[in-house]
C-alpha cells in the first residue's frame, strides 16, 4: 500500500521496479517514505482493533501474537531474547520503585511510564539493493519485538546509534487541548477520575504541579520532636485560648463568635456581611493606615508567630538586669544571675529581631559563652578585686582556651590574691586534673609553693597581703590533700614522711626556735632531719626537741641496738607462678612492693648500710621534697586533727573525718559498699567513719579485692610506735581515746577476717588483739575507762567467746558505780550489751523476762549491778520505764549549753534514747520504741536540710555525727532487726529512710540500708525517684554511687534469675534497659562538680563497661578518666588488668607522667629469666 494511494502506481521501496521507465520512477521518488511498511501498518492496525474491542468487555488484555511470531524465529532473535528478559527483570524493579514515588508525588503523566512502549527499530539504510531486501526479509520479526511488551536494548542491535529512534505511542493530551506548548499556556493542574464534574465527589481530584523545592519538600519524612524547628516551636509560649462564654451543654461544634469592632455604624455602610478586618474597613472607608502604634495587640500575635509573645517579657527582664547592675554595679549577685539569665534568653526567640521576620540563629554553645565572659569582663572592671567573678570567667574559659593560656591566667589570678586559701585549693585540683600538663613532681612542688606562700601570709612576714580568717585549717586540709595526692600517685615513702615531718615540727619543736618565723624554723629543722637520728614510727625516737638539747650538750650516746629479729624479714618469694601471664605477674609484684616497701628507706648504721645500699633510689626522701610544705599549727584541734588524719592514713579508724575539700579526690576504694555483718547483726553493724578511702599499702584492682587484712610486720610495727610516741604526749581524756582507736583498729582487723572467713588468719588475730585490750585495761588509767571495757568485750563477743563476753560486761557494770543513766559511758556499755543480747532472741515471746531487758532495768535503777539470775521482775520494769519516761523529758527540755559539753550531752541522748526505745520494744513491742523515736526527732529536727551541710565545716577533731542522725540510725537498725525475726510491713523503715537520707545525704550507713531493703522490693519506680530528687538537691557524691550499686544490684539478680532452671520466674521480673540506664546514671554522676575528680566513681564505670565486654569503648573510657584523674594510679593498674596487651603502653604513661612504677618491665623480664 503507497503512502498515498493516488499514487499507487509508485513502486513500494522494497519492489524491484516493474516494467517502468527509469524516468517516471525517479520523477515519483519524492512520493516515497522508505521508512514505511505496509505490513507494519496492517498489523499496528490489527492490534489497535483488537484492543478496542477488548476494553469495553473488560476483559484482561492478553498480548496479540502476529503470524511472523507463530511462523518461528531465527536463533540470534531467540538468544537477544533471552538476554533482553534478564535485563528486563532488573529494569523492571528499578522502574517500578521510581514510577511508585512519582505516584506519591501525584504526577501520573510522568514519562517513565512509557518505558513499556519504548521499540528500537533498526532502519534500513539503503546501500544496496541486496541490504534493502535482507532489511524487509527480517521486518517480520522486527514486527513482533515491537509489537510485544518487551524492551530491546541499544546493545542488542547492531546499528549506528545516529539512526535510532523511539515510537512514543502515548498521546499527549496537551498537544489537543492548549492553543500552543508553551509551559504558560498549559494549566498546572491535572484531573484525577473519569467522571463527569459535580456528579461524583470522591471520584473528582485536582493535583498540582508543585515547583521542584516543594516537591524535595514532600519528600521529606515528618519531622520528629527534637529537631531545630520544633524545639524552637516548643520553646515558645503559646497563645492562650480561653471561651469566656461556654455554654453548659455540650455542644457538636465550636461556634465561632463575631469579632467586635470598635465602630459598629461604619461596619454596617461599608462591611454589610462582617466579614473585613478592621485594617481593610478602615482602608474601604478612605482613611488611612492608622499606624503601628495603634496595631491591636491581638492580631499582631495570631497572625505572626507565637514566639513574638514572649519577646516583651524578655525584653523586660533584659531591661530589668542591665538596670540592677548599671545602678549597682557592686553587686555580685545581680552580675551572676545576669550570667546565668542568659541560658534562658537563649533559648527563646531573640528579642532584638525585626518585628516581621523573627531572625532565624544558631543556638550555638560559643555564642552564649562569649555573652557571658563579655559579662563578667564588664563586671570585673567594676569590681576588679572580686575572687568570684574571676574564678566564674576562669569557668567558662576551660570551655574554648587552651590549657596553657588558662594556668597562665590562674597563675596571674593567684598572683594578684595570694592570700585566698580558697582559690589555692581550686587552682591546685585544676593543675592536679589537666592531663597534658600534668606530671607528680610539677604538682608535689606545685603545693609546697602554696603551703610556703600561705605560711608567709600567716607570719605576717608577706605584708603585701593580709590574713583572711580560716587560713590555718585550710592550710591543714592543702597539707592533707597533698599526702592523699602521693599516697594516689604511689609515692607512698614521701607521703609518710610529710606526716612525720609534720608531727615532728608541730608537737616536738624546741622552744628556741618558736619565735622564728616558718621558714626559719624549717632552716634549723633541716639538719635535725638529714642527721639520720630515728624519726616518729621508728625504734628509739625521741623527736628533734630532745636532739636540739643533746647537740647543745655535745651530740648522742652512742647506744647499742638490740637486735631482736631482724633475720625474721617476711620477703616471699615475689614470683610464685611463672606460668601466669605476663601482666598478672607484674601486677603481683607490683602490689606486693606496694604493700611491703610504704616506709621511706634509711640506710642502717648498724649494718653499716649507706645511701648507695638502696635497690630503688625513690624509696629515699629527700629534705628538699617536703620542706616546703611544712606549716604551723598553732591551733589545739588541729594539731589533733593532723595526729587522727595520719593515724587514719595508716589505716585506724577514728572518729574524725577529713576535710571536706578533699573528700572525693581523695575518695578511691570500692569499700563504700560493704556492710560489715549489717545483714546478720543489724543492731550492731559496724560503721567506720572513713570508708571508700584505700589506707597506706592498699593498691588494690577492682576485680581483686583486698589482698592482705592489717599490715606486714614492718607496718604493723610501725603503727604501735607511732601510738607509744603519741602516749608520752599526752595524758587523760586525750590517751584514752588513742587507746580506743588502737583497740578499734585491732577489732576492724577481727571483723575483716569474719568477713573474708579466714578462721586461722582470725584466731592468730584474736590472740594478738586480746593481748593488747588486757595490757591496756592492766594499765591504772584505764582500770575504770568503761569504753576500753566495752571495746574488749565486745572482741570476745566477736570472736564467739559469748561466756567469757558476758563476764567482761558483767564485771564492767558491777565496778562502774551507780551512776544509773546519767553516766554516758555506762549507758553505752549497757546499750552495746543488750543490743548483743537481743540479736541472740530468735522471737519476741518471753522477751520481757530476758537478760537484756534486766541489764536496761538494772540500769535505770541506778544501784549496783547485779548479774542475770532469769527472770526480771515486772514491779521493776514499771519503775525502769517511769525513770526512763522522765530522764527523757528532762534532757529535751535542756537548755543549750557550750560547744564542749553540747557533744557529750548528745552522745548522752542518743545512748539514753537507744536503751529506752530498746527496753520499750522488748516490754511493749514495736510500735511503742517507734514512737520514742518519734518524739526525740520530733524534739531534734533542725530548722532545715541545709544545717547538715555546715557540720562538715567544723574542724574539730570530735566530728560526730549529729544527734538527730545518731537517733535515725538506731531508729532504722531497729525496724531492720524486728523485720528480720517477725512479719512487719516495710513501709516504716523506708519512709524512716527517706527522711534521714534528705537531711543527710552524705550519710553512708544510712544508704547501706537503704539499698539493702530496696533490692528486696519489686518495683524500683519509687526508688529511682527518690534518688533522683536527692542528686538534684545536693552536691554530695554518695546519693550518684549508691543509685549505681542499686542498680547494679538489680541488674545482677535479674541475670542470676535468667540464668537459673526456675520455670515462670522469668515473666515475674519485666525489666529491660538496665545497662543503658546505669550508663547514663555514671555519665550524669562523672559530669556532677564532685564526681569529676573522683577516682572511685572512673573505677567503678570502667568495671561496668569491663563486665559487659565493650573493651573498646572501657578504653576510651579510660583515657577519659585520666583526663580528669590522671594522677590516680589505681586506675592505671585496673587498666592493666582489662586491657593486658597494653601493658608496655600503660607502664610508659605512668614513666611519661613520673607516677610510681615499682616494677620497671626491664627488670620484669631479668626476674622472669632467673
Amino acid at each position: 500500500m503507497a503512502l498515498f494511494p493516488a499514487f499507487a502506481g509508485a513502486a513500494e521501496p522494497g519492489e524491484p521496479p516493474t516494467g517502468s521507465s527509469e524516468g517516471s520512477r525517479k520523477e515519483l521518488d519524492w512520493l516515497s517514505n522508505p521508512s514505511f511498511s505496509t505490513e507494519e501498518a496492517l498489523l499496528l492496525h490489527q492490534r489497535a482493533t483488537e484492543v478496542a474491542d477488548l476494553i469495553p468487555e473488560k476483559s484482561p488484555l492478553v498480548r496479540t501474537t502476529s503470524r511472523s511470531e507463530l511462523s518461528g524465529e531465527s536463533d540470534t532473535d531467540e538468544s537477544l531474547k533471552q538476554s533482553s528478559k534478564k535485563r528486563k527483570k532488573k529494569k523492571k524493579k528499578h522502574h517500578h520503585y521510581k514510577k511508585t514515588k512519582k505516584k506519591t508525588k501525584g504526577d501520573s503523566s510522568s514519562s517513565e511510564s512509557d518505558l513499556d512502549t519504548k521499540h528500537i527499530k533498526d532502519k534500513a539504510t539503503g546501500s544496496g539493493r541486496n541490504h534493502e531486501k535482507e532489511a524487509a526479509a527480517n521486518l517480520d520479526k522486527k514486527t513482533s519485538n515491537l509489537t510485544s511488551n518487551r524492551f530491546v536494548w541499544l546493545d542488542d542491535i547492531q546499528a549506528s546509534t545516529a539512526e535510532t529512534f523511539r515510537i512514543d505511542k502515548k498521546s499527549d493530551p496537551a498537544n489537543w487541548a492548549y492553543k500552543s506548548l508553551y509551559r504558560g499556556d498549559i494549566a498546572r493542574y491535572k484531573r484525577r477520575g473519569e467522571s463527569c464534574l459535580g456528579i461524583d465527589k470522591k471520584k473528582q481530584c485536582i493535583t498540582w504541579d508543585s515547583s521542584a523545592s516543594k516537591r524535595k519538600q514532600l519528600q521529606r519524612r515528618p519531622e520528629r520532636y527534637f529537631t531545630k524547628n520544633n524545639v524552637k516551636i516548643l520553646n515558645t509560649d503559646g497563645i492562650p485560648v480561653c471561651n469566656k462564654s461556654s455554654p453548659s451543654d455540650p455542644t457538636d461544634f465550636i461556634p465561632v463568635f463575631h469579632m467586635e469592632t470598635d465602630d459598629p455604624s461604619d461596619t454596617t455602610e461599608v462591611n454589610p456581611l462582617g466579614i473585613y478586618d478592621p485594617s481593610t474597613t478602615v482602608w474601604l472607608q478612605g482613611k488611612g493606615c492608622k499606624g503601628a502604634e495603634h496595631e491591636p495587640v491581638n492580631t499582631q500575635q495570631t497572625i505572626q508567630e507565637p514566639g513574638i509573645s514572649i519577646n516583651s517579657v524578655l525584653m523586660t527582664k533584659v531591661e530589668e538586669h542591665n538596670k540592677k547592675v548599671r545602678e549597682n554595679p557592686r553587686d555580685i549577685n545581680a552580675w551572676m544571675e545576669f550570667v546565668s539569665f542568659q541560658d534562658e534568653l537563649m533559648r527563646g526567640p531573640s528579642p532584638y529581631a525585626s518585628k516581621g521576620e523573627q531572625e532565624v540563629r544558631r543556638k550555638s554553645l560559643k555564642l552564649i559563652l562569649e555573652k557571658k565572659l563579655a559579662i563578667l569582663e564588664r563586671a570585673i572592671e567594676s569590681n576588679p578585686s572580686n575572687v568570684d567573678l574571676k574564678l566564674a570567667r576562669l569557668k567558662l574559659c576551660t570551655e574554648f582556651w587552651e590549657p596553657p593560656a588558662l594556668i597562665k591566667e590562674w597563675q596571674k589570678l593567684i598572683f594578684l590574691h595570694p592570700n585566698n586559701p580558697e582559690l589555692w585549693k581550686k587552682y591546685l585540683l585544676f593543675c592536679q586534673s589537666q592531663f597534658t600538663t600534668f606530671s607528680v613532681s610539677k604538682i608535689n612542688s606545685l603545693y609546697g609553693k602554696c603551703l610556703t606562700t600561705l605560711a608567709a601570709v600567716q607570719d605576717g612576714s608577706m605584708v603585701s597581703h593580709p590574713l583572711l580568717p580560716g587560713t590555718e585549717e585550710a592550710m591543714l586540709a592543702i597539707f592533707i590533700q597533698q599526702c592523699h595526692f602521693l599516697r594516689q600517685a604511689g609515692h607512698s615513702e614521701k607521703a609518710v614522711s610529710l606526716f612525720q615531718a609534720l608531727i615532728d615540727f608541730t608537737f616536738f619543736k624546741p622552744d628556741s626556735v618558736k619565735d622564728l618565723p616558718t621558714r626559719g624554723q624549717v632552716e634549723f629543722f633541716e639538719p635535725f632531719w638529714d642527721s639520720g637520728e630515728p624519726r616518729i614510727g621508728e625504734k628509739g625516737a625521741r623527736g628533734w626537741k630532745a636532739w636540739m638539747h643533746q647537740q647543745e650538750k655535745g651530740g648522742w650516746i652512742a647506744l647499742k641496738p638490740d637486735d631482736e629479729d631482724d633475720e625474721e624479714i617476711d620477703e616471699d618469694e615475689e614470683i610464685k607462678d611463672k606460668t601466669l601471664p605476663k601482666w598478672h605477674i607484674w601486677l603481683d609484684i607490683e602490689y606486693s612492693r606496694e604493700a611491703r616497701h610504704w616506709l621511706p628507706w634509711r640506710p642502717d648504721k648498724t649494718k653499716k648500710e649507706t645511701e648507695e645500699d638502696c635497690d630503688d633510689p625513690e624509696r629515699q626522701v629527700l629534705f628538699d621534697d617536703l620542706g616546703p610544705s611544712l606549716i604551723q599549727l598553732s591551733n589545739p584541734d588541729l594539731q589533733r586533727q593532723l595526729l587522727y588524719s595520719f593515724l587514719q592514713f595508716l589505716g585506724v579508724p577514728c572518729t574524725s573525718k577529713l576535710f571536706p575539700s578533699n573528700l572525693y579526690i581523695a575518695m578511691d576504694e570500692n569499700n563504700v559498699f560493704d556492710s560489715v555483718l549489717s545483714d546478720e547483726k543489724p543492731l550492731t553493724s559496724v560503721h567506720f567513719p572513713l570508708s571508700g578511702f584505700n589506707s597506706i599499702g592498699h593498691m588494690d584492682t577492682m576485680l581483686r579485692g583486698r589482698h592482705h587484712i592489717g599490715h606486714y610486720k614492718e607496718g604493723e610495727e610501725f603503727i604501735q610506735n607511732v601510738f607509744h610516741v603519741l602516749f608520752l604526749l599526752f595524758s587523760g581524756k586525750e590517751k584514752s581515746n588513742l587507746s580506743i582507736c588502737w583497740l578499734q583498729y585491732e577489732i576492724s582487723k577481727v571483723l575483716q577476717c569474719l568477713q573474708t572467713k579466714n578462721k586461722k588468719k582470725l584466731k592468730a588475730q584474736g590472740r594478738k588483739s586480746k593481748k593488747l585490750a588486757k595490757n591496756f585495761l592492766k594499765a591504772p588509767d584505764n582500770r575504770n575507762h568503761l569504753s576500753l571495757w566495752k571495746l574488749y568485750a565486745y572482741l570476745e563477743w566477736l570472736l564467739g567467746n559469748i561466756d567469757d563476753a558476758r563476764k567482761v560486761f558483767d564485771t564492767a557494770l558491777s565496778t562502774a558505780g551507780t551512776g544509773g543513766l546519767k553516766s554516758p559511758q555506762l549507758c553505752s556499755l549497757s546499750l552495746l550489751y543488750a543490743q548483743l543480747e537481743v540479736e541472740l532472741l530468735e522471737s519476741l515471746e518471753g522477751a520481757v523476762t530476758s537478760r537484756p531487758v534486766h541489764i536496761l532495768t538494772k540500769l535505770a535503777e541506778s544501784g549496783p549491778y547485779v548479774p542475770y539470775s532469769g527472770q526480771v521482775l515486772s514491779v521493776n520494769v514499771l519503775k525502769a520505764r517511769k525513770t526512763y519516761e522522765h530522764a527523757l523529758q528532762d534532757y529535751l527540755s535542756k537548755t543549750p549549753v557550750p560547744d564542749q559539753d553540747r557533744v557529750n550531752d548528745a552522745n548522752q541522748l542518743v545512748n539514753l534514747v537507744g536503751c529506752y526505745a530498746l527496753f520499750q520494744y522488748l516490754t511493749v513491742g514495736i510500735d511503742a520504741a517507734v514512737l520514742i523515736y518519734a518524739q526525740t526527732s520530733e524534739k531534734l529536727e533542725a530548722p532545715g536540710p541545709g544545717k547538715c551541710e555546715n557540720t562538715a565545716e567544723n574542724f574539730g577533731i570530735e566530728n560526730f555525727p549529729t544527734a538527730l542522725e545518731a537517733v535515725t540510725l538506731l531508729h532504722t537498725n531497729l525496724l531492720r532487726f524486728h523485720m528480720k525475726i517477725s512479719v512487719y510491713p516495710l513501709n516504716p523503715l523506708r519512709e524512716a529512710l527517706t527522711e534521714a537520707l534528705k537531711r543527710y545525704p552524705s550519710n553512708q550507713s544510712l544508704w547501706r540500708s537503704y539499698i539493702h531493703i530496696q533490692r528486696k522490693s519489686h518495683s524500683a519506680s519509687k526508688a529511682r525517684r527518690f534518688f533522683d530528687g536527692v542528686t538534684r538537691s545536693t552536691n554530695s557524691l554518695e546519693p550518684w554511687l549508691f543509685a549505681i550499686q542499686a542498680e547494679q544490684m538489680r541488674k545482677k539478680l535479674i541475670e542470676n534469675v535468667q540464668r537459673a532452671d526456675v520455670g515462670e520466674i522469668h515473666s515475674t521480673i519485666p525489666e529491660t534497659g538496665l545497662t543503658n540506664r546505669i550508663v547514663a546514671l555514671f555519665e550524669h554522676a562523672v559530669q556532677s562538680e564532685n564526681g569529676t575528680h573522683c577516682p572511685l566513681l572512673w573505677r567503678m564505670y570502667l568495671n561496668f563497661l569491663a563486665s559487659l565486654g565493650k573493651i573498646e569503648k572501657s578504653k576510651g573510657l579510660f583515657y577519659k578518666a585520666l583526663q580528669n584523674c590522671p594522677w590516680a594510679k589505681v586506675l592505671y593498674m585496673d587498666a592493666v588488668e582489662y586491657f593486658p596487651d597494653h601493658l608496655q603502653e600503660t607502664l610508659d604513661l605512668m614513666t611519661e607522667k613520673e607516677l610510681r612504677v615499682r616494677v620497671p618491665m626491664e627488670e620484669l623480664d631479668l626476674l622472669l629469666e632467673v
